[in-house]
């Protein structure tokens, strides 16, 4: 494709994709459908999603990049959209969040680049290990008070960093892989204690460190730590897959609670 003609359609499609708000509105006005124009790059046809709206084609600038050969990247910290080439960030030192399930005690003034490349700043952590509703802090992981070599052995998940923005301010969720293992080997020390969760020397409940997205409705949620919501729940249903999840939750900045998600099923 021609230069002339690549800057020509890259016009049309910022044009719509910078609208400020008040023509925001009014394009909530205009019917859109489904473009039945063609579409070719070097003569070639190429598959776009497209809709006509008011006489014109518009097609996702992200799309247009993979067909013609430029890259288009998103900085939500900034708001910014990049075409070609990303500059590099300055003076963002970030904490790189271990991914081998060690812990990771948060401090305030640490950043965390985010999934979405967002740098995230934390400003206060008097909460962590500090909770009024909590007995006092968590401490070390379990310790074996059964077979855990009888459980196969888990990959960790990818650790999930998931920022959120509206009116109310920035929110932050880190997956904790290490209280994803203190919920894991809590199930397995509660499993101990159930004969009729075992044959021939093998357990027959399963943990999984994710909780899959068809599930999330049914998710069980609290903070903060108490091993006994995993143990009724293993007592009441011990020959179960468990699904478990522990999630990092910031407000504003400021560290709130680590969150204990499960689902059995």
């Amino acid at each position: 494709m021609k230069k002339e003609n690549v800057i020509v359609l890259l016009t049309g499609v910022l044009a719509g994709a910078l609208l400020v708000p008040t023509a925001q509105a009014a394009v909530r006005q205009l019917a859109a459908t489904p473009s039945i124009q063609r579409f070719y790059v070097d003569g070639a046809p190429v598959q776009l999603e497209a809709y006509a709206i008011n006489g014109n084609n518009y097609v996702k600038l992200r799309d247009v990049g993979e067909a013609v050969g430029f890259e288009v990247s998103y900085d939500s910290s900034t708001n910014s959209v990049y075409i070609g080439e990303r500059p590099a960030i300055q003076n963002s030192d970030t904490v790189t969040i271990p991914t081998d399930g060690s812990r990771y005690i948060p401090q305030a003034g640490d950043r965390i680049r985010c999934d979405d490349g967002y740098i995230y700043e934390i400003k206060d952590v008097s909460r962590y290990d500090n909770n009024v509703f909590a007995a006092g802090p968590v401490g070390p992981l379990p310790t074996p008070t059964c077979d855990w070599s009888a459980f196969p052995q888990k990959a960790l998940p990818r650790v999930d960093i998931r920022h959120f923005a509206d009116q109310y301010g920035d929110d932050l969720f880190v997956r904790n892989l290490y209280e994803t293992r203190r919920m894991e080997y809590t199930i397995y020390n509660a499993l101990g204690k159930e004969p009729g969760a075992w044959r021939d020397g093998r357990p027959l409940a399963a943990v999984q460190l994710t909780i899959r997205a068809e599930d999330e409705a049914y998710t069980h949620s609290f903070w903060p730590w108490r091993d006994s919501e995993l143990e009724k729940l293993v007592h009441s249903r011990p020959n179960s897959r468990y699904y478990v999840e522990a999630w990092d939750y910031y407000h504003k900045g400021i560290f709130q609670y680590t969150r204990y998600c499960v689902v059995s099923e």
